[in-house]
């Protein structure tokens, strides 16, 4: 499978080929601030097969944190593109609303941190739920 996906404005580019690995809602508080308030969703993808096709991201990794993940963006437009954690340092993780045509994510297989979800977040019918990670 081949993946493109890029920012709003067009300035950051980016090709992920490979087997898409994890496909997931996130409900978590991080990643609430970082959809606007909704649900994040997600494909893993093999880092090996990834690259940008066009400038680059900006990289944001909190300095508090003893292992943070490093989210990236389009430094013009602000769009989250993908991020990067250090439990999967082989894979980028996607953000679903960065891809070209959306309808290869598909649908979710778990929706995860549901611990933090809000009354307004739905999860389609028959979509496992964690409150954190799945065992």
């Amino acid at each position: 499978m081949t993946i493109t996906g890029g920012c709003y404005c067009g300035a950051v580019r980016y090709e992920a080929s490979g087997d898409a690995g994890f496909k997931a809602q996130c409900h978590c508080r991080e990643c609430q601030f970082f959809t606007g308030g909704g649900p994040n969703f997600f494909m893993v993808m093999p880092g090996e097969g990834f690259r940008f096709t066009k400038g680059e991201s900006k990289p944001f990794a909190r300095s508090d944190l003893e292992t943070p993940v490093t989210r990236e963006f389009c430094k013009d437009c602000g769009t989250p593109l993908l991020t990067r954690s250090p439990s999967l340092p082989d894979a980028v993780i996607l953000k679903i609303g960065s891809l070209d045509d959306p309808s290869q994510f598909g649908s979710p297989a778990v929706a995860i941190f549901t611990c933090d979800q809000q009354s307004f977040h739905m999860i389609p019918e028959g979509v496992p739920a964690f409150d954190k990670l799945p065992g």
